[in-house]
Formats: structure tokens, sequence, C-alpha cells
């Protein structure tokens, strides 16, 4: 059995597909199945079990023995809830929990680390594990994901093998369910559907001209193809970087969602919302060095390329992967 939390979410969904394509079908799937927006997610995917979030701890304490690798995509992921207390439930204490559960049965891990943990990027994008424990994040979502990198480093007892993966700016099919969370892309092209016409944020700092914060852009289909190599490779345990590794500003990414619409471009400017404005990271760009040294070899998608694939193949049709 594989273990995937987080399961009927974005992420967890994809991958679920992608373990389908690649043959693993043993598949347990743990979330909060309540909601109807993420019912789609799960469409025709082939799985063993659905087991409920708030039951999975005692599940896995039974069913152990039957369990060979553990995903633990699951978290809270609004980076504009400011309840530092939900984010303390389901992305630190349940983390750990999971965490202690795999050392006591020596169960291999992978685990949803985040980007947000960077902050402004003021000491740089590098996933060396003696730089993590200074990052300053800029909200509570990125400081539980730091809390819980911090904790792991820690730990005398680890299972043997293990990896958080700091996610980037991932976007594709599944995230539909997501509303403001949503990717840029998705929401690029909800508008230009709806007016012909796309609005970015426009900067409020003198150093970027409008439409020009940059950020990395990665496609779900590389991030899952990671994770699934990470499952057969299980050596080098460590906290590894997740993004294309190529920073693009949001204009780029705007212009080529027209294209991939064959829409004539039409972008205007508004105001970044001031409840996120002080909170905005205005650059990101992964440093992949560590995880091309552990041996990942495939090209990541460059952003035309996925938008290329998610509009035409997924949001043009209406589709979930």
């Amino acid at each position: 059995m594989i273990i995937i939390t987080g399961a009927a979410g974005f992420i967890g969904s994809c991958l679920v597909g992608k373990l389908n394509e690649q043959g693993f079908n043993d598949l347990v799937l743990v979330d909060d199945f309540s909601r109807d927006n993420k019912i789609a997610n799960l469409d025709g995917k082939k799985f063993s079990q659905k087991i409920d979030r708030d039951q999975f701890h005692s599940w896995l304490r039974e069913n152990h023995r039957f369990v060979q690798f553990v995903f633990h995509l699951g978290a809270r992921t609004d980076t504009t809830e400011f309840d530092k207390s939900i984010f303390d439930k389901l992305n630190v204490h349940y983390s750990k929990d999971v965490w202690n559960l795999c050392v006591e049965f020596g169960l291999p891990l992978v685990y949803a680390s985040s980007a947000a943990t960077y902050g402004e990027g003021e000491s740089g994008y590098d996933d060396r594990h003696e730089l993590i424990p200074g990052l300053k994040p800029l909200n509570p979502y990125g400081d539980s994901k730091q809390e819980f990198d911090v904790w792991v480093l820690g730990q005398e007892k680890k299972p043997y093998f293990w990896c958080g993966l700091k996610f980037f700016n991932v976007y594709g099919p599944n995230e539909y369910h997501k509303g403001r969370m949503a990717s840029v892309v998705l929401h690029a092209f909800r508008q230009i559907s709806a007016t012909g016409k796309m609005k970015l944020f426009r900067s409020h700092r003198a150093e970027y001209k409008d439409g020009e914060q940059l950020r990395d852009f990665v496609y779900v289909d590389d991030v899952t193809e990671v994770c699934t190599w990470l499952m057969q490779h299980r050596k080098d345990s460590g906290i590894y970087n997740l993004g294309s590794g190529k920073s693009r500003t949001f204009l780029d990414l705007a212009k080529s969602t027209f294209r991939a619409m064959a829409k004539p471009e039409q972008i205007e400017f508004i105001d970044t919302p001031e409840d996120i404005r002080e909170k905005y990271q205005y650059y990101t760009e992964a440093k992949m060095d560590k995880l091309r040294a552990a041996g990942y070899r495939r090209d990541f998608h460059s952003l035309e390329e996925g938008i290329d694939d998610y509009v035409k193949n997924y949001l043009f049709p209406g589709k979930n992967y």
C-alpha cells in the first residue's frame, strides 16, 4: 500500500493519477472527504481505501505492516489565513504525528514543505540544511511549514528515508476547488474567458515594473514526477526545493495564457489587496542543484509548455487529471 494524505486536493489527487499511470493502484487516500468541490479530483482514479484524516493515525497503527510508502501532502495552505491555531493543528502537530509513526514503524516518508518558508528571499532560495533555521516566512502558513522543517532537522530519530519538498508556485489541473488560492494561470483563464482581459497586481515597489514581479512557476506534472522518482530512489534523505529552477514574470504568464487560448492580449493592472500587500513575495526562484545532485535528470516544463498543456488539455475541455 502507498499512503497519500491530502489525496482529494490539488497535488495529492494529481499524484494519485500519476501513480495509477505507473501501475500503482493499491493506494490508501487520506483527507477530509466532506468537501463536495473536491469530489471530481478523484473521478476515475484507482485506489483501495479512503480514510478520514482524523482516523488516519489510528488506522496506520493497525495497518502499518501493509504500507510501503507515505506521501504526506495534506495541509492547510491558505496564505491569507491568520489564525495560527489552525496551522498548529493541521500543519505542525498532525505532521509531527505522521513523522513519529513513520519512525516507529520504519516507513519511508515524503512530506510537503513550501517555498513560503523563504519569506522575502532575503537569505536566498538555497535548500541547504544549515540555512533553513534562519529563514523568515511572511505569514502563518509559511511559519507552520518552517516550524516543521526545523523540527525535522532537529530529530535524532528519522525514517530510514525521508524528504521534505519545498513546493514553489505549482499550477495545473485539479486546482479548480481552491478559490482565491488557485494559481494565477487558472484565474487568468477564467478572467479571459469571461471578459477578454486579464488583471494583474500593480507593483508597489519602485524596483519592479507593473507585472514584472517574478515567481518560480512549476507545473504539477513535474511535481508528481519528482514525488514518484523519490519513492523509487529512496536515498539522499533531506529537504529539497521543488520548482522549475527559473523565475518568470506575471506578464510572461499572462501572455502565455492569452496565446494558449488564441486570444488577443488585454492586460490591466490593479492594486495588490491591502491584506496581503505587506506579505507579498516579489521574487522567488528555486535553487535546484541539490535535487539534480541526487540524480534527478528529467527536464521540467517551461512556463509556455506547461500553460499550453494545462489550457488546451484540461481547462478548455473542463477536465480533471
